[in-house]
């Protein structure tokens, strides 16, 4: 479909419940983790490229692309077998 672009990403989630002081530690952590040098320069060899996230920015990211792929999904008439 013209105008769409396909890239793929990884994201850490927790179960909906999660008390929200234990997401906010795990998404500080996480993306300290991804602030380090290293890290950062075995993903730049692998082609990839690190977008540290707020859980908010992240939840936002989730329902964008599913709003897009559905578009894509009902303009391509695809179905469930």
């Amino acid at each position: 479909m013209p105008g769409f672009e396909a890239s793929t990403w990884y994201g850490l989630g927790a179960p909906r419940n999660t008390p929200a002081e234990i997401v906010e530690r795990l998404n500080r952590e996480v993306n300290a983790g991804l602030a380090d040098p290293h890290t950062k320069a075995r993903l730049a060899d692998a082609g990839g490229t690190m977008l540290p996230r707020s859980p908010a920015d992240f939840g936002k990211l989730i329902a964008d692309e599913t709003e897009k792929w559905a578009k894509v999904i009902r303009a391509a008439n695809i179905k469930p077998k």
